[in-house]
């Protein structure tokens, strides 16, 4: 068993700011010489940009269905072994999902701080608190912080509402100096923000005049968490060994879970990375994956690198294997039809085209079963097809038995494989292997 200070940064809704405190709490101790070990829960890509950003570590993923209890005790444990600090930003509202933040902070001991947007309230901000930390018995409360406060005089009454003094984590007040910037799939990418670091900074130095902000070293004890050890260490089998793998990475595909990274690794595969954007052809490899991301903000560019859709050509002619996930799908069909009815050709390996909407058309976990064994992982996209291919089966939600037509579409075509499906490589190695080879 190890012990270290620990907090799930939650909220009664999504778009409360809690992405913008975590970061900022990661920074404030970060620039203070601490070790801050920060991790996202649910399946968000985005978040933990600003998170790694924030703090200088990586970040990964934490969910009881798709990354599995034990994965996340591992990974709790490991970080608490040399951190001084470790945040678990939630997801959606504290209770929201199934399983929800809240049952992740019940399960592993993790203290609760609620950041409630009070822009719009006074004494409810109190009711608000207290039914959170009440709503489910056994989930630990830290406090809570309210945040786009008005004046200092609207923090008092905000204060005031709240029945136990000491559960008030302060108030931080609306400064756009400190917003994170948005697009339609969530927070943009903190790679793409030239003043990102001076908007985490402004963030911190505002949680800075806070109590939460002030709090020392000795002072974080109040919410020390002992982790205890994985009950085993599963040992993968170098299936890729001697494989090299090139992975799409640049603005339009950047949905990469570093646990996909690092279980790639560990099965033995090199990984190199190359930029549709921008490259004239593939790296020297023996399989491909080209994640999601934003090809609807790129498509002409990638219509344009007409080098690379044939390097792509002659990797798929001599039958090396190509996953694709949601963005990387979408590119290769023939033709990407943006939200404003512009059509822009793609590398045209599958048949049919791409069209973008402006409301979700896929959400939510789902799990894809191969001969090997079964990925876990989400959908989440704002595009449908249409294509004359025929599913050669379908990804199903977890503990359902779904219609026939549910679920996201496998489309193979000779050596590649796609779909909307995003893939949690950790749930099943065998089947990542199955992937690339």
């Amino acid at each position: 068993m190890t012990s270290c200070p620990a907090l799930l940064i939650a909220a009664p809704a999504s778009g409360q700011g809690k992405t913008t405190i975590t970061s900022a709490l990661a920074r404030l101790h970060t620039r203070q010489g601490r070790k801050v070990r920060v991790f996202k829960c649910g399946p968000d890509f985005l978040d933990p940009y600003w998170h790694t950003l924030a703090s200088g570590a990586p970040v990964y993923q934490m969910d009881l269905w798709m990354t599995g209890e034990a994965d996340c005790r591992a990974r709790l444990y490991a970080a608490a072994i040399d951190a001084d600090l470790i945040i678990v930003e939630g997801v959606m509202g504290l209770f929201d999902g199934d399983p929800s933040a809240a049952d992740l902070a019940e399960r592993f001991g993790l203290p609760v701080l609620a950041v409630v947007d009070a822009s719009a309230m006074a004494g409810t901000f109190g009711a608000l608190a207290f039914g959170l930390q009440h709503y489910q018995a056994g989930v630990p409360w830290a406090g809570v912080l309210a945040n786009r406060v008005a004046s200092e005089r609207h923090a008092g009454m905000l204060q005031r509402s709240v029945r136990d003094p000491a559960h008030f984590m302060g108030a931080v007040m609306r400064n756009p100096a400190m917003t994170l910037p948005e697009r339609h799939l969530g927070l943009t990418v903190a790679s793409e923000v030239t003043d990102a670091m001076d908007r985490l900074d402004a963030a911190a130095d505002a949680l800075a005049t806070t109590p939460l902000g002030q709090m020392s070293v000795a002072d974080l004890q109040r919410w020390t968490v002992d982790f205890l050890p994985p009950v085993d260490e599963t040992i993968i089998a170098a299936a890729l060994d001697g494989k090299t793998i090139a992975i799409a990475r640049d603005a339009a595909f950047c949905f990469i879970y570093a646990a996909n990274l690092d279980t790639l690794r560990a099965l033995g595969a090199e990984l190199v990375f190359f930029s549709p954007l921008a490259d004239k052809a593939l790296p020297i490899c023996d399989a491909l994956w080209i994640p999601g991301g934003y090809p609807e903000l790129h498509a002409e560019s990638i219509a344009a690198n007409t080098s690379l859709r044939d390097s792509l050509a002659a990797h798929i002619k001599a039958g090396k294997p190509v996953w694709a996930e949601c963005g990387g799908m979408m590119a290769l069909f023939e033709t990407l039809i943006t939200v404003d009815g512009q059509r822009h050709a793609q590398w045209g390996f599958l048949a049919g085209e791409v069209t973008m909407h402006k409301r979700l058309a896929g959400l939510g976990p789902q799990q894809l079963c191969l001969a090997s064994g079964t990925l876990r992982g989400h959908t989440f996209h704002y595009s449908t097809t249409a294509t004359s291919l025929e599913a050669a089966t379908r990804t199903t939600p977890p503990n359902t038995n779904p219609m026939p037509d549910a679920g996201e579409a496998l489309w193979i075509q000779g050596s590649v494989r796609a779909s909307y499906f995003h893939a949690w490589f950790p749930s099943s190695p065998e089947a990542v292997v199955e992937l690339f080879s």
